[in-house]
């Protein structure tokens, strides 16, 4: 048990995948069935929790940035937000401009008829949530505001010790039962015949997602070297070493340290570097809200022959994401464990698209979280211009 807690979750998704290709081809429907029976407990607890993820991130995240207002950190969460809704923005637009060529003809039956072709368990065991996505974003919004509105300490530690149990939830209960539920999925999947053409998708939307990451970091960074009037590919060459550590550690918080060090070797003001480098780790996913946009637009596309979401859906969908990113847990696979509840109620996703979902955004959460932190040197580039141009102007006014 102790060598299996060492193995990374990336390669143990992996290994789920590939081992439910296998077992899906090669085992009985009476034992495949017995998978698909713990996958189906499984996605019913993850669906009863969707709420609690909700209210436990998003109200110690909002009370927490209202309570310690200041000019810098209001101007640092609103670049970060801002940073996010163009991230998703701009993945939706180039998602809806690519993926027509690259899913031409892809449309899958497992998707549209789940209960035609998959098999189902030997227990419907359902959990009821205490209430729906949107009722838990609306608490979220009134308790958080309320919180920090009448300076309430008290309550506020009561949120923030929820959080904790939640996220203690994430990472030691639901992140290490993943692979053995995506396990289950893959076999269920495998045993309808289409796994392939799922693979097929996953390697296409893979590619264009690493793209869109490249891209939007030559936009942050074109954007704060114009701003600083400093060259932007000295500063890209400044920030490789964090990106490598990203990759390698898939954490945001393990790499700031790298990112700290070589964001002060951009020319940033120190104190500004060491107060936004910690605080963009947690608030600013630009390269998750774009993994998490591109791979939703496909999903979505697949299970509705080949249409996508209108754009007023979509403009809910990535303002409501930016809120949840800022509040998701700093855990691998976190940022996907706080969508889900936006992916179901918003983009109306069934079991099987949000399992999809997960081994999606796992697949790639080095290079998102490389994209994460990445970004997190430019937007302190652009803080530390704002802070001298307006910030301290006022004072010397003053």
């Amino acid at each position: 048990m102790s060598f299996y807690k060492k193995i990374p979750l990336l390669a143990k998704l992996v290994l789920a995948i590939v081992l439910g290709i296998i077992l899906g081809s090669a085992l009985p429907t009476s034992i495949i069935r017995i998978f698909v029976t713990f996958s189906s407990i499984f996605s019913s607890f993850l669906g009863f929790t969707i709420p609690l993820i909700i209210v436990g991130f998003i109200v110690p995240g909002i009370s927490q940035v209202s309570n310690n207002a200041g000019k810098l950190l209001g101007l640092s969460t609103g670049v970060a937000y801002i940073s996010t809704l163009i991230a998703g923005t701009f993945a939706f637009l180039v998602a809806k401009l690519v993926l027509p060529s690259i899913l031409a003809n892809a449309t899958l039956q497992t998707f549209q008829n789940p209960e035609d072709l998959m098999l189902k368990g030997y227990i419907d065991f359902k959990m009821t949530p205490i209430f729906d996505v949107t009722t838990a974003l609306i608490i979220s919004f009134i308790l958080g505001i309320g919180i920090s509105a009448i300076k309430s300490e008290g309550l506020k530690q009561g949120f923030n010790d929820f959080g904790e149990i939640i996220e203690k939830l994430l990472s030691t209960v639901i992140i290490p039962l993943l692979p053995f539920y995506i396990l289950g999925v893959f076999m269920n999947i495998t045993a309808s015949g289409e796994v392939f053409k799922i693979l097929k998708i996953f390697i296409m939307v893979f590619v264009v997602i690493l793209i869109l990451h490249l891209i939007i970091i030559i936009i942050q960074y074109t954007i704060a070297g114009s701003v600083n009037g400093k060259n932007p590919i000295k500063m890209l060459v400044n920030i490789i070493p964090a990106y490598m550590t990203a990759i390698g550690t898939q954490s945001s918080a393990a790499t700031i340290p790298v990112t700290l060090r070589s964001t002060k070797k951009m020319g940033v003001d120190k104190n500004i570097a060491n107060f936004t480098i910690p605080l963009f780790a947690t608030i600013h996913l630009s390269g998750s809200t774009i993994t998490l946009t591109t791979c939703a637009t496909a999903v979505y596309w697949l299970q509705n022959g080949a249409a996508f979401p209108s754009t007023a859906v979509m403009i809910k969908f990535v303002i409501l994401l930016g809120v949840t990113m800022v509040a998701a847990p700093g855990v691998p696979g976190g940022g996907v464990m706080a969508a889900l509840g936006l992916l179901q109620s918003v983009l109306g996703f069934n079991e099987i698209m949000l399992s999809l979902m997960i081994a999606l955004y796992i697949t790639q959460d080095s290079f998102g979280t490389a994209c994460n932190i990445s970004g997190d040197g430019a937007l302190s580039a652009i803080v530390d211009k704002l802070n001298q141009t307006f910030f301290k102007k006022e004072k010397q006014e003053v």
